[in-house]
């Protein structure tokens, strides 16, 4: 089954369109949905060259459980950052200065007006442990002041 992606020109975002995460391309629908639904989104930036996002995509969006969870709690966006540069800068900025470093996948927690509150590049592996609200972990820091996720 196909999400929203399937339209798209981009081979990036093409690359993603049978992944069972709900995917959005950047764009009001997505953005207007989160406002409605009052959901967190997801966004996620990537290109076809990256190694990184290959894995990050086997490892976690191609999981059944880690995209329930999404599907569940978010709204995903899924970026290309040779296609949409101009969004991939704000993204990235906003990574380097929450986590001093950057780099792709990058992926941030957003509220629905696109705020970013948590960021990160990859979380291959881990994802699920990192966004299901219920487990407790979303934001949370350890004793010495790292994040969990």
């Amino acid at each position: 089954m196909a999400n929203h992606l399937q339209n798209e020109s981009s081979p990036y975002l093409k690359q993603h369109q049978h992944n069972p995460v709900d995917w959005y391309p950047w764009g009001d629908e997505a953005l207007s949905k989160a406002k409605a639904e009052n959901k967190l989104l997801i966004v996620s930036i990537g290109y076809s060259a990256c190694h990184w996002c290959h894995v990050m995509e086997r490892e976690s969006f191609e999981n059944k459980e880690v995209a329930q969870v999404m599907n569940r709690h978010y709204i995903s966006i899924k970026v290309d950052r040779e296609e949409r540069p101009d969004i991939d800068q704000i993204y990235m900025t906003a990574v380097q200065l929450m986590t001093n470093s950057g780099g792709w996948p990058l992926n941030c927690i957003c509220l629905p007006d696109v705020d970013r509150f948590m960021a990160g590049l990859i979380f291959a592996g881990r994802l699920g442990k990192c966004i299901e609200p219920s487990a407790g972990t979303l934001g949370k820091r350890t004793g010495n002041g790292n994040r969990i996720c």
